[in-house]
């Protein structure tokens, strides 16, 4: 591992375009941090019943995979928290770590939330991703969702839209690499998508997983079938489609809803699944 200084900034190519030059590859200590999305949700690990895998733990795997060597990795995500609350209790442990590429993904239970403010959210994201790139780590970070297709959340889209265009402005001033979901028009296959609409299926997570190598430059030995929507499927029926929607409403809005009312949190008293840095097995 390298430390002291960040490496060269990431290199705009076009407008729009951040070309991410890597200071610290190949990786040897990689720290997943954020939410339920890099927590892995639904997306059962075979190796441990209880626990889930997700697309972190699965680039974890390609990062071994492709230098040969051993690559230590830990996950400090946990579910339904809040930027600030990663900021505060994930990003201390992971400096601590001295790791030398770190993912920080967060901000989107904030951006769920009335008043949210995807500027100020921005100016907290860049000041943790300067931390760890004065650490000489390199970052990786991820713009949210398109939600244009889903019912509710789509009225959050111009903010994670904002947000997005933030992301992009961090990943120019301080050479962080980017995972671009908002693009990624195979996301948009509600197949790829678990029963809540939030959080990714084993598919979703194992083609996210392949998009976030390949923004590292990290060689999988895979094509690029990741990148291929699904086959077509058949329109629902009104019926059907009705019926969804109303279980989607009762199942996971409605919960949603009473634990902010309640103030509680889906990740209240848990911790994190892989709280420090241990080996992988070598590929």
């Amino acid at each position: 591992m390298r430390d002291g200084t960040a490496g060269a900034p990431a290199r705009r190519d076009g407008v729009g375009d951040v070309q991410f030059v890597p200071s610290s590859a190949p990786w040897q200590r990689y720290i997943a941090l954020g939410d339920s999305f890099t927590e892995g949700l639904n997306d059962a690990d075979p190796a441990r019943p209880d626990e889930f895998r997700g697309w972190a733990d699965r680039l974890a795997e390609h990062l071994a995979a492709a230098t040969g060597g051993d690559v230590e990795y830990a996950n400090l995500a946990i579910r339904g928290r809040l930027l600030r609350q990663v900021v505060e209790e994930q990003v201390p442990v992971a400096l601590a770590a001295r790791p030398d590429l770190v993912s920080l993904v967060a901000g989107g239970n904030d951006l769920m939330r009335p008043g949210a403010d995807p500027d100020e959210l921005a100016a907290t994201l860049e000041a943790a991703v300067v931390r760890f790139r004065g650490a000489g780590a390199d970052v990786l970070l991820a713009t949210g969702v398109d939600t244009r297709s889903t019912p509710l959340l789509r009225r959050a889209r111009g903010k994670i839209a904002v947000f997005n265009a933030d992301i992009w402005s961090i990943a120019a001033r301080t050479g962080a690499a980017v995972l671009d979901q908002w693009s990624a028009g195979w996301l948009q296959d509600t197949r790829l998508w678990d029963t809540d609409r939030i959080h990714l299926t084993a598919e979703g997570h194992r083609r996210t997983a392949l998009a976030a190598a390949t923004a590292l430059g990290v060689p999988t030995g895979q094509d690029d079938e990741w990148r291929i929507p699904l086959p077509p499927q058949p329109a629902r029926a009104l019926r059907v489609a009705v019926a969804e929607e109303a279980a989607w409403v009762r199942g996971f809005v409605a919960p949603w809803i009473g634990r902010r009312l309640r103030g509680t949190s889906s990740g209240d008293g848990r911790e994190p699944k892989r709280p420090v840095p241990l080996a992988l097995p070598r590929a």
